[in-house]
């Protein structure tokens, strides 16, 4: 059986992100405190902070009996809270994993629990809705009749009905004691993404992928009232049941903002009889404009990844264009709003370095993941990244393992002991001996509020915690059963991976009127420098061939030796020129980015030599 393959990513973000900086999935309201709590597609609940979650936060319940919030995400786990201390009740009791408990291998999209306390009802892409009982962790029931994603749910108060929207575009109520669905509503033309129901369970509110907001009665589905349009799909609503009737609800959608419409002519609508029954003659919204908005953060919409594949450019839904150091995990510049075209072309290099990471945009700031097939393809020289080493030497610097290193400083098992330094004192990094006992990569560390997710490649993840916290005693052992093998190597026995090398061919140019040479076929690092080759050609060729067109005399010997004295590199570059398809290179170019910009061909590279005439 082949193991997953695990891959590392994190998130470029400040330290406290304010805003939701892309879609709320989960809103809960407390109106006696009045917060409104919010879970965005960042992975982050505002009002406090969850940590236990390894993936995307995707729905929240809340039981005002018992002051409990339960959360549940792509993880496929549901983690009760207990709202007064704000902190994870015993993992043992009181963490429902769906995946052990049943089999069911879904992530969690939707979640209910009644006022009391008893029943808890999760939905998922399984289609089908799972209850249970939070205060043993037993599951009671699954029911089955949607189609397609169960996105919404809601329970009455003593957990005897409930409610769920799906986006089979339907809303189903159930009886959990028939243990049946006992009525359908089709209110939507598309996906029912959320729910609210008032405190008698006699009209349910729902919203989805049409934008469009309905109060239905649920006793006659022929009555209802369209009470607003959003400007984008609704992911969530909250009533406001500060008074009976509720006197507005708060809609999150696919866009940051959240919005709170108001319900109060809504009464009117129904005493009038005037309804949105009539589907070929729509009447229009009771409301235009929403009463309050809680703005959200702009969300990163495009990105570019530099030439240097270090830095990116970013553009977010404010139309302002930033500057990012995807190595130091940490915005450079804002730009503004300038054009995000002419940035790119403004800041491109003919510098050619392989990909090593991949962008994902989709929590609205820049998630990067390194993966094992390319992560290490990308080397630099020292001064090329803009590190000095202590002794003044340029080595060469591997991006994705110092930045593994970075990722993982805080975590005691990448520490060296002073104990073992005499063992470590050999350990080569980057080809050149390291002596210091230290932490990290000893060049640049990554803020330590970054979050970092281990997770299978197509998604799901095992394991998310933030760059800091991997000292704590849990993390670090949660770390020791996560962490991949091909990452262990960088950051524990810190084993540096193999330079590229890249083939290549050397003739004389045609305009010298040398001879061609036997098609020997060379290989070195792809970071090589043209001047290194130009050298190459002066010592070994050009001058061979010299030597072998004169006699050996003492004053010949007296030559050799003197251009021994004199610096070869100055010499090569004032006699030598290497071309490559006719075009003279630059002697600072590397191998990698003449094949990239200049050869642009298959086979191996072949460059040309002459001398410079005089």
């Amino acid at each position: 059986m082949d193991l997953p393959v695990l891959m590392v990513s994190y998130v470029i973000r400040d330290e406290v992100e304010k805003y939701n900086r892309n879609g709320v999935n989960a809103l809960q309201l407390d109106p006696a405190l009045n917060r409104l709590f919010t879970a965005g597609r960042d992975s982050i609940i505002r009002i406090w902070s969850v940590n236990q979650h390894k993936d995307y936060v995707k729905a929240l319940a809340y039981a005002k009996d018992k002051e409990l919030v339960a959360s549940a995400g792509l993880d496929r786990q549901i983690f009760l809270w207990d709202v007064n201390t704000l902190t994870a009740l015993t993992a043992s009791n009181n963490t429902v994993t769906t995946s052990s408990l049943s089999g069911n291998k879904d992530s969690i999209y939707s979640l209910a629990m009644n006022q009391m306390g008893t029943v808890i009802v999760s939905g998922s892409t399984e289609k089908v809705l799972r209850v249970w009982d939070p205060r043993t962790c037993a599951k009671l029931m699954k029911l089955k009749g949607h189609t397609d994603n169960v996105k919404a749910l809601l329970l009455n108060r003593d957990g005897t009905q409930c409610l769920s929207g799906s986006s089979d575009g339907t809303i189903r109520l159930w009886s959990l004691g028939q243990q049946r669905c006992i009525a359908t509503y089709r209110v939507h033309d598309e996906g029912v993404w959320a729910l609210q129901v008032n405190e008698a369970f006699t009209h349910v509110y729902s919203g989805g992928r049409d934008r469009k907001i309905y109060c239905t009665d649920l006793r006659n589905p022929d009555i209802r009232v369209l009470i607003c349009e959003e400007k984008a799909p609704v992911l969530k609503m909250e009533l406001d049941r500060s008074a009976d009737p509720p006197p507005a609800l708060w809609v999150a959608t696919t866009k940051s903002s959240v919005n709170k419409w108001t319900l109060k002519g809504i009464h009117n609508f129904r005493a009038s009889g005037d309804y949105d029954n009539d589907c070929t003659n729509p009447i229009p919204p009771l409301c235009t404009q929403p009463d309050q908005v809680i703005k959200g953060g702009a969300s990163i919409i495009q990105c570019h990844i530099l030439n240097d594949k270090r830095h990116i450019l970013t553009k977010d839904t404010n139309n302002n264009v930033a500057y990012w150091d995807v190595l130091k995990a940490c915005k450079v510049e804002d730009l503004g709003k300038v054009d995000f075209e002419e940035e790119i072309k403004k800041r491109f290099k003919m510098v050619y370095v392989p990909n090593w990471f991949s962008v994902d945009l989709k929590t609205g700031m820049l998630t990067i993941t390194l993966d094992e097939s390319d992560c290490f393809a990308a080397w630099v020289s020292a001064k090329d990244a803009g590190f000095s080493s202590p002794d003044g030497s340029d080595p060469k610097l591997n991006l994705g393992g110092l930045l593994l290193q970075a990722l993982l400083e805080y975590w005691p098992r990448t520490h060296i002991n002073p104990m073992d330094e005499e063992e470590n004192e050999m350990n080569h990094v980057n080809g050149e001996q390291e002596n210091r006992v230290q932490k990290g990569n000893g060049y640049f560390q990554v803020p330590p509020h970054t979050p970092v997710i281990f997770g299978e490649a197509g998604g799901r993840t095992l394991f998310r915690l933030l760059c800091r916290d991997s000292g704590g005693e849990t993390e670090s052992m949660l770390l020791n059963e996560t962490v991949p093998q091909w990452v262990i190597d960088i950051t524990v026995d810190k084993n540096m991976p193999k330079f590229n090398k890249i083939p290549f061919y050397l003739q004389p140019h045609s305009s010298s009127g040398a001879k061609t040479l036997k098609k020997d076929r060379l290989s070195a690092s792809d970071m090589l420098q043209v001047r290194k080759v130009m050298e190459h050609v002066y010592e070994k060729i050009i001058n061979l061939d010299n030597e072998s067109q004169t006699t050996s005399s003492s004053n010949n010997e007296k030559t050799g030796e003197q251009e021994k004295e004199e610096d070869i590199a100055v010499l090569a570059e004032e006699k030598i020129e290497l071309l490559c398809q006719d075009q003279v290179l630059d002697p600072n170019m590397d191998l990698r980015t003449v094949k990239h910009f200049i050869w642009k061909s298959g086979g191996d590279l072949t460059l040309h030599y002459r001398q410079k005439s005089t």
